[in-house]
């Protein structure tokens, strides 16, 4: 099996029941326009790969190794829709499907140079949230410190999460914070520093206005400030 195709499975999959949900086989068939026979075969084969966890006449779920490489390949799609969309002005129409050719010839080196180069933007021109990249950084700042470039990680989870995948109540530390040294400052002028501990009190939908607690003081920030907070949730290894 090609890598491609690998990976178009992995990322119909996700797109049809998301990281935890099963994705029945006749779903994949009908959006990748290939017959249920096929179709079962292939997952098997990512079964026997360990990437997904297949039951007969249920459906496919990602595992952890196969939503590592769905995570990583939506960023690099996401990043090209900006770099297609506010650097080369492609047509809003043609973004996505452009995006979805390149993808897959992408290093993960790439991505993150392209990252770099865009000054890490948190939304995709769709509205879709870009991740982080899996650097043991604390800042974007640091990536341009080429020994970190050189300490990647190459795989396994960073284990953090964005601010606003905290439940309400829950507590959580910062461990990254993404932008500029402005977006750093104007987060640190709030008290949201890194090793802050924060409490998610409640959250808009649509990216609306989040409410958090931190230094025992509340703030209400805007969605796209809320985006580049990245936390360890309390209590995680």
């Amino acid at each position: 099996m090609s890598q491609e195709q690998l990976e178009e499975y992995l990322e119909t999959i996700f797109d049809l029941a998301g990281k935890d949900g099963t994705a029945k086989t006749t779903a994949i068939a009908n959006k990748l326009h290939v017959s249920p026979a096929s179709v079962t075969e292939y997952i098997q084969g990512l079964a026997a790969k360990d990437l997904v966890d297949y039951e007969p006449y249920v459906g496919a779920k990602l595992s952890d190794a196969g939503l590592e490489i769905v995570t990583r390949l939506k960023r690099r799609h996401r990043l090209l829709e900006v770099f297609l969309s506010d650097v080369l002005k492609i047509d809003a129409v043609k973004v996505h499907p452009e995006a979805y050719r390149i993808e897959h010839y992408m290093s993960d080196e790439t991505a993150d140079a392209l990252c770099r180069w865009l000054e890490a933007p948190a939304r995709s021109p769709h509205g879709k949230f870009i991740g982080p990249c899996e650097k043991p950084l604390e800042t974007c700042k640091q990536c341009e410190d080429t020994s970190a470039i050189g300490s990647m990680k190459t795989s396994g989870d960073n284990g953090i999460i964005p601010v606003t995948d905290l439940e309400p109540n829950q507590e959580g530390s910062i461990a990254f914070i993404r932008g500029d040294r402005r977006t750093v400052q104007r987060l640190s002028d709030l008290g949201l520093t890194l090793r802050a501990e924060v409490r998610l009190v409640r959250r808009a939908p649509l990216n609306g206005p989040v409410e958090i607690c931190v230094r025992n003081t509340r703030l209400a920030i805007d969605g796209d400030i809320a985006d580049n907070i990245f936390v360890t949730r309390a209590g995680a290894q």
